[in-house]
């Protein structure tokens, strides 16, 4: 990809805070659940945006590509200040490393846990890295099934970071508000620095009428808990693993289908995430 020309800032309309680009012709991770057999370009994302009305987005480093970051960082490089995102990294990365990725706009780290051993986030080898993202001032962005999100979260408490729980804290919404590890996802509101990202409504792993009515009752949960300032919307654009029932416009009928007030509205698709990650 190369660096686009610098343009006058676009106007803030709307930010998409989960999406992913890739290429099937990257070096994939060995240890992976999934690989895509077609490509998610910059340009086709950016398409999307434009299609549907959002002027910024976050690109999020997906688990098959593992910690090689360079197609997203570049991915940033071509249209600088419209995007941030969101990194993977080895344990023992350097802080200059660090550094220059912040000058290219990432804002946070993914411990994309799907899949894998439940980590010891409180062992003395993820410090140095958890101490590097604090020193950073990004986020650490959690993605694990619900009932391992309290945990995950406590252990991550002592460092004062920032922690966004992806997809709902990806609950089965075959199983409701009250299964192991959502209610006390609510409750952990009270603690500070949490935010949620209310995307994937399609992983909650029910029929797509189960997958609305739970996405709304736990909305409902999660604003009364948190507030609309601790919650945001992603498209979860190119929906890997559901790419022939899923698109960019379908996951936003089913935000629309959510029947947001004004106010959560301008929460989920542009306040919170503006503020977050630092758009201007």
């Amino acid at each position: 990809m190369r660096t686009m020309p610098d343009a006058p800032a676009l106007h803030l309309t709307a930010i998409d805070s989960h999406a992913h680009v890739f290429s099937r012709g990257l070096n994939l991770a060995s240890q992976r659940r999934y690989a895509p057999n077609y490509d998610a370009p910059l340009g086709d994302y950016l398409g999307q945006l434009r299609a549907h009305g959002f002027s910024h987005g976050v690109l999020v480093q997906p688990s098959f590509l593992g910690t090689d970051n360079r197609y997203l960082l570049s991915a940033l490089q071509t249209v600088p200040g419209q995007l941030r995102g969101v990194v993977m990294l080895e344990r023992d990365v350097e802080q200059a490393t660090l550094a220059e990725m912040a000058r290219l706009g990432v804002r946070g780290v993914r411990l994309n846990l799907m899949g894998q051993d439940m980590p010891d986030l409180t062992g003395a080898q993820w410090r140095p890295l958890l101490e590097r993202i604090g020193e950073q001032g990004w986020h650490v962005e959690l993605h694990r099934q619900v009932a391992d999100i309290p945990v995950l979260v406590r252990a991550l408490q002592p460092y004062g970071l920032d922690i966004v729980i992806d997809h709902f804290g990806r609950p089965d919404a075959r199983r409701g508000l009250g299964q192991p590890g959502f209610a006390e996802l609510l409750t952990l509101s009270g603690r500070g620095k949490v935010w949620v990202k209310v995307s994937g409504i399609y992983r909650l792993q029910g029929s797509p009428e189960e997958n609305l009515a739970f996405a709304r009752q736990a909305l409902c949960a999660l604003e009364a808990h948190y507030g609309a300032e601790r919650l945001m919307w992603g498209s979860d654009w190119p929906h890997t693993q559901h790419e022939s029932e899923v698109s960019f416009g379908s996951a936003v009928e089913q935000f629309e289908a959510l029947g947001c007030s004004a106010q959560l509205r301008q929460a989920l698709l542009l306040d919170t995430a503006r503020a977050l990650f630092g758009f201007e």
